[in-house]
């Protein structure tokens, strides 16, 4: 039995491939086409899909599209009314797209994949429900999604069990604690819809200087979550900008300019936000454990992937365990669509979980193998140096704990926005120069912005504050006393960014600057070979724990294949790179001859 879920036309898009309940691919488009939050229709990640299965698209026994287009056209017909007079060039802006193409999605898919057969239109709550409960290691468990908006829900929960989710309640566009953060992470001058995780890595620079003035004037926040929002000060329901003047008059001036000089005021606003949303999500979470009496939670949607407000609810206590789905947003909805289909319309079971995920670790994309990738090389000139898998995992611990950066493609790529271990930028977190060195001459990106550690699962509590995995790198948790470093009392004193270069423990290169580390924990059974590395840098320095980032430059996707790792690869101050087996050294490549000029070809964001 073969579901395909497709999500598209607003961001990320995506799809996902079942295969008697067993997800067998997932892909986001972006990584294809190189077009960062590409939202097109996702022809390559279903190109991808279809050929992992080895079928054709007459092999399918239905696609599920991860939302009811005419019921959010509807939405947006019904909003543009609701405020007449306003907003009238984004809506001439956006009509023409529905009428040409989001409208006709059946039409669509036949002429795409050429595919006759029946498709399904579950809801977008739905859709994001199904990706968190059913691949969840839960046979029956409460759920909550949060997102900015779907067709007219903007955050949901309800219950999964028995092959089904059931939603419960919801709240309703325009109040939506995504868009809340969207219209902060604009007016702090950062891309909505890709910014938001750099409002929440700059929230621990700020105090909590305007929760007041949100709580007082934008939210009308009630005990059991809901809440409603004052419009007078956002204009994302008609508008094409998410903040107006009177959000101006409230937060003490303009909107910062992207790419300008950040202040303390927006790091106070980050901070400020940050904690709002934290309350929201609890009491949100309190009411769930009240209404459905269930002793498991799975998140969804774009704000789950908040990994700060994840940590908090953690240790509240409420559930006795959460899971979080990779792909929380928007390219996850096609996950949850091909699920919906399975379970609720085709009512077929789904494998049995024996107290695991069935996520796979999220490695459901794209692999090479070693003669693909030799094959590259050679055609690059790249000297071609193949090591066993006991030379590779000894060199490469050697070059990590020297201090060298090293690119590590290997296996199947992560579906979701975090590399996991096998599309990564890795180095040693032990090394107090190694963030500045990844931020600026690597990634490209802003100073403040912190890295994450992966460490090895069955040694995690020994180094940060957590008693269970965390495989998805969506769990925030402090790194133990023990293991920090006292500061001098002048250091104690430094405000902002100026708190961004103090040593504050033995893997400083993970530890921001509230002590908290945003965690992967690798598991032997999801990625030996990553795993392996791990344990042998261990044995070499007594440290299981090195930062993980995700393989690319700002402005660009993750890198797909051996080609856009060899070209990233070039691009940047990066001392080696490690294609499956084959180890290249920066200084030993020949002459790179760029064909574009990324830095221009990427939009930075």
């Amino acid at each position: 039995m073969y579901v395909l879920g497709i999500s598209a036309f607003y961001h990320d898009s995506a799809a996902a491939l079942l295969k008697d309940g067993r997800i067998l691919a997932a892909a986001q488009e972006e990584r294809f086409t190189r077009k960062k939050h590409d939202a097109d229709f996702p022809e390559n990640a279903v190109r991808y899909c279809l050929d992992r299965a080895g079928i054709g698209a007459n092999g399918l026994d239905c696609v599920a599209f991860y939302d009811k287009p005419l019921i959010k056209f509807t939405r947006i017909l019904e909003t543009y009314l609701a405020f007449p007079g306003r907003g009238l060039n984004s809506f001439v802006m956006a009509i023409p797209a529905w009428l040409r193409q989001k409208l006709w999605i059946p039409d669509l898919i036949h002429k795409k994949i050429d595919f006759d057969g029946k498709i399904l239109f579950p809801e977008h709550h739905e859709s994001h429900a199904a990706s968190a409960f059913f691949p969840s290691p839960f046979n029956r468990a409460a759920f909550l999604t949060i997102d900015g908006v779907g067709e007219w829900a903007t955050s949901s929960y309800g219950v999964g069990r028995d092959g089904r989710v059931e939603i419960m309640a919801e709240l309703r566009f325009p109040h939506s604690l995504g868009l809340l953060y969207s219209a902060f992470t604009y007016f702090t001058g950062f891309k909505v819809n890709s910014g938001e995780y750099k409002l929440m890595g700059l929230a621990p620079y700020g105090e909590p200087k305007y929760v007041r003035q949100i709580m007082e004037e934008l939210i009308d926040l009630k005990e059991d979550g809901s809440f409603s929002m004052n419009m007078d000060y956002f204009t994302y329901a008609t508008g094409l900008t998410m903040t107006g003047r009177a959000f101006e008059r409230l937060f003490d001036g303009p909107a910062r300019k992207p790419e300008s000089m950040l202040t303390q005021r927006e790091m106070d606003l980050a901070r400020s936000v940050q904690d709002v949303t934290e309350e929201i999500v609890l009491r949100m979470a309190r009411t769930v454990k009240k209404e459905t009496g269930e002793r498991y939670l799975c998140l969804a949607g774009g704000v789950a992937l908040n990994c700060v407000a994840n940590g908090k609810l953690l240790r509240e206590g409420l559930f006795d365990d959460l899971w979080i789905q990779p792909a929380a947003g928007d390219a996850g909805g096609a996950l949850g669509a091909a699920y919906i289909a399975h379970c609720h319309y085709l009512d077929c079971p789904i494998p049995e979980k024996k107290g695991r995920d069935i996520q796979q670790g999220s490695y459901l994309g794209p692999e090479y193998g070693d003669r693909q990738i030799e094959a590259f090389l050679r055609e690059t000139g790249s000297p071609v140096r193949r090591l066993s898998d006991e030379d590779l995992l000894e060199t490469v611990s050697e070059l990590l704990a020297g201090g060298l950066v090293v690119g590590w493609f290997q296996g199947r790529m992560e579906f979701g926005p975090r590399a996991l271990g096998n599309r990564s930028i890795i180095g040693d977190a032990r090394s107090s120069e190694m963030q500045k060195k990844m931020n600026l001459k690597i990634k490209f990106r802003e100073s403040f912005r912190p890295f994450a550690p992966s460490v090895q699962a069955e040694r995690a509590s020994e180094w940060f504050d957590i008693d269970r995995e965390s495989p998805y790198m969506l769990l925030v948790a402090d790194v133990k006393k023990e293991k920090r470093r006292e500061m001098s009392e002048d250091e104690k004193k430094l405000w902002g960014i100026e708190k961004l270069n103090v040593v504050r423990s033995e893997v400083p290169a993970v530890t921001h600057v509230d002590y908290s580390a945003r965690l992967q924990t690798v598991n032997p059974l999801d990625n030996p070979r990553y795993h392996a590395l791990l344990e042998r840098f261990r044995a070499r320095t007594g440290c299981p724990v090195l930062v993980n980032t995700s393989f690319n430059v700002r402005g660009e996707p993750i890198v797909e294949s051996p080609r856009d790792a060899y070209k990233c690869f070039m691009r940047t101050e990066m001392d080696v790179l490690v294609l499956g087996n084959f180890v290249l050294h920066k200084e030993e490549q020949p002459e790179f001859r760029d064909e574009v000029d990324w830095r221009k070809t990427y939009e930075l964001d």
